[in-house]
């Protein structure tokens, strides 16, 4: 059984106090609900309560939240959930490390940075090699980072342009009665991309270098044919792709380009006996010098908590289905 303490965790000043317990204790309910603690806060300390091994990390949190703050980075939930999900991974010593680069700033000045440990890694990947395969569940930032890489790569000169696109298949909805040719037909699909651009260098800026070629967002059936020198390419729903698809992509690669490639398995969308091109290049491809591949997990996502949860509980009964057909 395990033994229930308290600590005490001082606040040094009430600004501290204020930005450390967010909007409504908002903060504090994030910690609570990752962790299994009880935090209370009076004057200008808080009581941590619960089992000494949650109580042990939920205090090193607020520590290392502490520390950005002293920084003077602003904290959000999404760093709070951050730094819970790595203090049960036993990873939260690098917590810090992750605010020491500033990625890129978005339309409002604010600094984009990695939010935990598989992002950095992917933008480590995403600098080390020519192509790189981000796979995992929704909310991971995948697309996100994808975006802003590409961008930070052209704002320093080392591409001349950026192509996005992703296979034309339905997620169970149908194209056919959306009017327009196929690009039309596609960019309601294509939103998510849409939303980080504008987010990262505003809609006017986005619309300006889309008119100008600077910026492609396009279905993947027109880059068939076309070699993409210069460029930062990114395909995303690849598991939507078939074999062929994938191939035919990849063989696009040119000089002085990256590509990455994002999917999840989880989450394919094709004819039923098509096989996807995202699993058969995780098999072909795993050796092949200059490309890497990053799997995220739901304990990468940086979406809301219960999104993770999800994700979690929709994974434990797929695999409970597998296990009954498996004894049938």
């Amino acid at each position: 059984m395990s033994t229930q303490i308290q600590q005490i965790f001082k606040f040094e000043n009430s600004e501290q106090q204020t930005k450390l317990i967010g909007v409504n204790d908002s903060f504090l309910k994030l910690i609570e609900e990752g962790l299994s603690v009880q935090l209370h806060a009076r004057g200008d300390q808080m009581t941590v309560s619960g089992d000494e091994d949650v109580v042990k990390m939920a205090t090193a949190v607020l520590k290392e939240l502490t520390s950005l703050i002293k920084h003077q980075i602003n904290i959000s939930p999404t760093d709070v959930v951050s730094a819970v999900t790595m203090a049960q991974r036993g990873t939260l010593e690098y917590f810090s490390d992750l605010y020491s680069e500033t990625l890129i700033r978005d339309n409002k000045g604010r600094a984009i940075r990695v939010k935990n440990f598989g992002q950095r890694q992917y933008v480590q990947s995403i600098r080390k090699n020519d192509v790189t395969f981000g796979i995992g569940p929704a909310g991971t930032g995948k697309t996100y980072l994808a975006v802003v890489m590409g961008i930070s790569s052209l704002k320093r000169g080392e591409v001349e342009r950026i192509i996005i696109t992703r296979p034309a298949v339905e997620a169970g909805e149908s194209l056919g009665f959306l009017p327009g040719d196929l690009k039309e037909k596609v960019d309601p699909y294509l939103r998510p991309i849409y939303d980080a651009m504008n987010a990262i260098i505003g809609s006017e800026q986005t619309q300006r270098m889309m008119d100008r070629g600077v910026i492609e967002i396009a279905p993947l059936a027109y880059m068939r044919g076309r070699t993409l020198d210069d460029a930062f390419i990114i395909l995303d729903e690849a598991q939507n792709t078939t074999s062929q698809q994938m191939k035919m992509f990849l063989t696009r690669l040119g000089f002085g380009s990256k590509m990455i490639v994002n999917g999840d398995i989880s989450q394919i969308d094709l004819p039923r006996g098509a096989k996807s091109g995202l699993i058969s290049a995780q098999r072909i491809l795993q050796d092949v010098n200059r490309i890497a591949f990053v799997n995220f997990s739901s304990a990468d996502v940086v979406r809301h908590p219960v999104v993770g949860l999800i994700v979690n509980a929709y994974d434990a009964a797929e695999e409970r289905l597998a296990l009954l057909k498996k004894e049938q």
